[in-house]
């Protein structure tokens, strides 16, 4: 079953040799790294929103070296246990959950609304259908998704709720409360603990929490990563170059991960 929607009509869109169209008669061509761009310029607030080639680099190079495996494997154990078969992955980035979380259902669709970090995603897993598309108008059909996911991800509550399936799933990560607290200490004069909770409450209204759980991951890295680390996040742009500096002047730094998984299923 054909899963995407016009983002211009919200007509059924159909695959004909690498061209999406719809039955009035719009048309998306899948470019040549096998993505297909569903974010029409009528919903665009900037030229190139998202994240920076920059960021989306020194993220894959991160992930790449396996620091942040204890997170995947766990969500990919949760998604293998619901036995579902269509499942949306809102805010994809270059693609490192979504690729590992294809191979537990039937149909995966991973979205992004930066196309730098779609195209790189898209050399990963052909099997994927990748898109460039805003959270705020999910190229999806009514009601034909079990599970969305948001990693570290925008929650389009309303989107979500309308392109899941009847008591479909929604799983969201986010940093829990000790997430990278030495790291924050290091770049930062005043740190809070991250408030992960605030999720439930906010969701409350369209969805019943069934599960959650703390990952903890320490982690040893080595200079280069720590550096990648920092790029990934938003922390890059707020931090004072001084305090980066001295950070990244390090050899290696101890620092935990800490992932809070919740559940969702749709009331």
């Amino acid at each position: 079953m054909n899963l995407l929607m016009c983002p211009v009509c919200r007509e059924q869109l159909k695959l004909n040799d690498r061209t999406w169209r719809c039955d009035n008669q719009h048309s998306y061509d899948v470019a040549k790294q096998g993505y297909v761009n569903l974010h029409v310029v009528q919903h665009k607030h900037s030229k190139n929103p998202g994240d920076t080639p920059e960021s989306v680099q020194a993220r894959r190079a991160f992930l790449s070296a396996g620091h942040y495996a204890p997170l995947q494997q766990a969500v990919v154990k949760k998604i293998r246990d619901l036995r579902i078969e269509n499942l949306l992955d809102i805010g994809c980035g270059e693609g490192y959950y979504t690729n590992a979380m294809q191979a537990e259902v039937l149909q995966c669709v991973g979205v992004d609304i930066a196309k730098n970090a779609v195209q790189v995603a898209a050399k990963l897993n052909k099997e994927i259908t990748w898109v460039v598309a805003t959270g705020a108008t999910l190229p999806v059909l009514d009601h034909s998704i079990d599970l969305c996911t948001s990693l570290f991800s925008p929650i389009p509550e309303q989107e979500i709720l309308r392109v899941l399936k009847p008591e479909g799933y929604l799983m969201v990560v986010t940093p829990a409360p000790d997430h990278l607290y030495a790291m924050r200490e290091a770049l930062f004069e005043e740190v809070k603990p991250h408030e992960p909770h605030k999720f439930v409450d906010q969701l409350a209204e369209g969805f019943d929490l069934v599960d959650e759980m703390v990952v903890d991951a320490p982690m040893i890295l080595p200079q280069q990563d720590l550096k990648n680390l920092i790029a990934m996040t938003p922390y890059a742009y707020k931090v004072k170059a001084e305090r980066r500096e001295a950070l990244e002047a390090q050899d290696q730094f101890e620092v935990k991960a800490q992932y809070q998984i919740y559940l969702f299923q749709k009331k």
